[in-house]
């Protein structure tokens, strides 16, 4: 997360994840995105030395992100369903 620095805040952190550059390793609105977000988050997280989230805290964290990115709930979005 290089382009987002200590102190930048919780906005930073979410346009990084939603529409920066870790967007493209999520790819929203395909099949598995809520699931790529969980690993790169929980990844990036204890990449830095932090310990990893709680499973409830990734999730809603994915879960609300999924919506910003993508306009609705993981599995929700026009392009994910069948």
């Amino acid at each position: 997360m290089a382009d987002v620095k200590p102190g930048d805040g919780a906005e930073a952190l979410k346009r990084y994840w939603t529409t920066g550059a870790g967007a493209p390793k999520i790819r929203w609105g395909t099949p598995g995105d809520f699931d790529r977000c969980v690993r790169a988050i929980q990844k990036a997280v204890t990449d830095d030395g932090r310990p990893p989230l709680s499973d409830r805290t990734i999730k809603g964290l994915c879960s609300n992100l999924h919506v910003r990115a993508t306009g609705a709930r993981p599995g929700q979005a026009p392009s994910e369903k069948r």
